[in-house]
């Protein structure tokens, strides 16, 4: 755990970076990437507490983790976990003795809350994957406008802290109560920009999994994934696991801010999907992931040996876990079952694994996951205007020699 003065040093030399020293004003790694899309070049920027990492922007910061990481563990590392911020009034010093959380709205009882006195209730850990909603953004054909990501915009995490309902229950609950909204440190900085905030509604705030989470992976929550406590939203979206968490409002209607009614949101049917380049009718706030899964020790183009080839990779979804994770190695015509890893929890990564025999020659491997709800993912690519929730079946080509 980080101490006071060490995590102000931290966040002082943050600061000196912001106002051009290196980090942030002055990325202090130069090297660059090239991302399997149209206009994908990018640089590699090393900002504090991370390693170098795909810079989408740097104010706010907008970090890609690449995405040979994903083969190192399961659990993603602190210093590799991608970073998102929608606003560029990040706070830049935060003593973590005089953090408040404030607890207010239709309670009985409003509560402020220090890190000591959270850190001294009954805690709690789970293993769960945070993935942007634009995870994916850059494949969409045709492209959309936002953040064009690759498929790095995620990480699995193990996370420790105290349950929301634990705190809900103590502040007391009214009977009006609909929906709970979650404020952050971070702010805009121009007047009309509207404050980030998100809303989840009661039952799901009440359901003994969301959380307010002070450690990952055994330690202090990096600075740049919300020092010094986050919302983590198990099996949802990352536009809801806000960082920096100081404000818990309950609320007797639906919040109808900004980021809850107009943007995060997509069709209103079962894919979430549209024909390319048409609007929806109707929408709805975005959810609970699909499910997903990805090659993690291969690249496209790889050069692999013919005969007993290891593939393996990764597999999620929102939350009913991994049933089955099949792998092609004849463009989807025929599929093999992999032996599925070690199970961290129904919201984590799920490892699988498989040995291949290739002939000599271009082969296109294909890997696809089902999840236990009976989810599949599809095999062609769907579309919708804000390139969110991509989850089509993974090809890549390589060459067996």
């Amino acid at each position: 755990m980080l101490g006071k003065r060490q995590f102000l040093k931290s966040v002082g030399g943050l600061a000196l970076a912001w106002a051009g020293g290196t980090g942030l004003g002055k990325p202090a790694f130069a090297q660059a990437v090239t991302l399997p899309f149209a206009n994908g070049e990018r640089k590699l920027a090393r900002f504090p507490g991370k390693r170098p990492l795909i810079k989408l922007t740097e104010r706010p910061p907008q970090l890609e983790t690449p995405f040979a990481v994903f083969d190192e563990s399961i659990i993603t590392p602190n210093d590799a976990f991608f970073v998102r911020y929608h606003l560029a009034g990040i706070p830049l010093s935060i003593d973590p003795d005089a953090f408040r959380l404030e607890i207010g709205g239709k309670v009985d009882k409003a509560l402020i809350l220090s890190l000591k006195n959270l850190k001294a209730m009954p805690h709690h850990e789970i293993v769960a994957v945070n993935q942007c909603s634009g995870n994916s953004r850059g494949f969409l054909d045709p492209r959309v406008p936002g953040g064009q990501l690759a498929n790095g915009a995620m990480g699995n995490a193990r996370w420790t802290g105290v349950l929301l309902k634990t705190v809900l229950n103590m502040a007391g609950v009214q009977a009006t109560a609909k929906q709970v909204a979650f404020e952050g440190l971070d702010g805009p900085v121009l007047p009309n920009t509207p404050d980030f905030a998100k809303a989840l509604d009661i039952d799901h705030a009440r359901d003994g999994e969301v959380m307010l989470a002070f450690a990952m992976n055994g330690q202090d929550i990096p600075w740049l994934n919300g020092y010094p406590l986050r919302l983590v939203v198990p099996g949802y979206y990352g536009t809801y696991w806000v960082k920096h968490l100081n404000k818990i409002t309950v609320m007797d209607k639906i919040f109808d801010n900004f980021w809850m009614k107009t943007a995060y949101r997509i069709p209103d049917n079962a894919c979430a999907c549209i024909p390319p380049g048409s609007k929806p009718d109707k929408t709805v706030p975005i959810g609970r992931f699909n499910v997903r899964s990805f090659i993690t020790n291969l690249q496209n183009g790889d050069t692999i040996r013919a005969h007993d080839t290891l593939v393996r990779g990764i597999a999620f979804d929102g939350g009913s876990g991994i049933k089955e994770v099949a792998l092609s190695i004849d463009k989807g015509k025929t599929w093999s079952g992999t032996t599925l890893g070690r199970n961290l929890g129904r919201y984590s990564f799920r490892p699988w694994q498989t040995r291949i025999t290739l002939a000599t020659g271009t082969h296109e491997l294909m890997v696809r996951a089902t999840s236990m709800s009976g989810e599949i993912q599809p095999m062609v690519a769907t579309w919708n205007p804000s390139g969110y929730m991509r989850n089509v079946v993974e090809t890549l080509t390589v060459q067996a020699a």
